[in-house]
Order: C-alpha cells, then sequence, then structure tokens
C-alpha cells in the first residue's frame, strides 16, 4: 500500500473506529508500518485539513471530529444481524471491501451491549456458499467506472464458443448474481443490447470514443432471468 491510499485508509479506520477511537500503536499495526511512520501520517492529516483530536491519558488516542462519524445507533439487535448479513453476503470483488468498511462503522456507531446480542443473533445464521467464476480486480474496477461515468469501454471478450474479439461497448449496468457477474452494454460490433461475462472479459480500458444518446433497459433479462433494482431501497 502506497502512503497516499494509506492516508485514505487511516481517515476510513478512524471514521469506524467513533468516539473510541485509535492509538497511534494501533493503527502502526493495523498498517504494519512503525509507530513513527504512523504519527508522521497522522501530522500529515492534521496539516491537510482533516479534523484530528488526540485524547491523552489511558484509553487516548485519536479521534476524528464526531460530524465525520455516525451518531449512536438505535437498532435492536436482529435489524443490526440483519444488517450484518446483508452485507456478509456482498463478497462481489467490487464491492466485499466497502461492505466491511459500511459494517465497521454501523458497529462502531452502537452501544456495546446492542453489539454483544447482535453477534449473537448473527452467530445463529449461516450463508450457503456457492462457487462463482475468479474476477480480475483492476478489470472489474475499470468496468465499473465506466458504468458509473457512462464512458465507452474498449474490451477482449471471448465468448462461449471460444472466439476472442475486441470491441467497444457502451455500459449500461454491472448486474451481479449467484452464478456470476455480468455487464450489460449495446455493442457497437454487433449494433445491439448484448450481456457480457465479466470472467470471458480478458481486457478491458476507456475508449476515447464518445457516447451516443441511447435508451437504456432499464431490467435487463440475464440468462433467463429478471434483473432488479437493489438501490430502490435507499
Amino acid at each position: 500500500m502506497n502512503r497516499i491510499d494509506r492516508l485514505y485508509a487511516i481517515v476510513e479506520e478512524l471514521r469506524a473506529a467513533g468516539r473510541r477511537g485509535r492509538t497511534a500503536r494501533q493503527l502502526a499495526d493495523r498498517f504494519e508500518v512503525s509507530v513513527r511512520t504512523m504519527e508522521r501520517d497522522l501530522s500529515a492529516l492534521g496539516q491537510a485539513g482533516v479534523p484530528l483530536f488526540t485524547k491523552q491519558g489511558l484509553g487516548g488516542g485519536y479521534t476524528l471530529d464526531r460530524s465525520m462519524s455516525l451518531p449512536p445507533l438505535n437498532f435492536t439487535p436482529r435489524e443490526a444481524a440483519a444488517m450484518a448479513v446483508a452485507l456478509s453476503r456482498s463478497e462481489h470483488v467490487l464491492f466485499a471491501k466497502d461492505a466491511r468498511t459500511a459494517l465497521q462503522k454501523i458497529i462502531a456507531a452502537m452501544p456495546e451491549k446492542a453489539i454483544e446480542e447482535a453477534r449473537a443473533a448473527a452467530g445463529k445464521v449461516r450463508l450457503l456458499v456457492q462457487p462463482v467464476p475468479d474476477l480480475d480486480a483492476g478489470i472489474v474496477e475499470t468496468i465499473w467506472r465506466a458504468v458509473r461515468d457512462n464512458q465507452v469501454l474498449r474490451i477482449h471478450y471471448l465468448d462461449v464458443g471460444g472466439v476472442e474479439t475486441e470491441r467497444e461497448v457502451e455500459p449500461q449496468h454491472v448486474v451481479v448474481g449467484p452464478n456470476g457477474s455480468y455487464l450489460t452494454a449495446w455493442c457497437h460490433l454487433r449494433k445491439d443490447d448484448r450481456v457480457f461475462r465479466m470472467d470471458r472479459i480478458s481486457e478491458a480500458e476507456r475508449s476515447p470514443t464518445p457516447r451516443c444518446s441511447r435508451p437504456v433497459v432499464p431490467e435487463p433479462v440475464v440468462d433467463g432471468h429478471e434483473t432488479k433494482l437493489p438501490a430502490s431501497a435507499l
């Protein structure tokens, strides 16, 4: 991890810790650097305007301004367990890290007793483990940014017949399912909407080709299955 990435990660770690904060030693151990290096990092964050506060004495350490963390949350143990189970299912390479940090933030903002009860409830739940194709994290991130920013992608794709083609596509959705992940897009080569399995995309890069104005299929059908919009709950 380079220093810039570590500085961002330190802020997220302190945000997740909430009012409990972290000592320089705890942060140094977490990011596998010396205490001296961590103190320099914390000083750099303070100079950059990150609102860090220090607590002296026993139990002291570094905390973020309370406005940058969640207030105490009145989740019932069952609600918190439901959140933990739902976030634990976010094993897709695109969302796994974000799901972990989201759960850390929720836990950090809850009272200790509620955390213990939620852990006990979640401990009674088991998830089925389903094998899914391995995905290249770099390719997935490139695809996601193109989807998010409405950018044209140039991809190398291996079809079901084993034929590899290079094509430009206009991404529409990332589809996450129990048997794999897909990209839905308008394909310049086929002049039509297409569904691409992500594990068959061997290369992906942004293209300078401008995107055209086309209607987007709101709920695409993938492998004969309907899809739905998870953000409808937000």
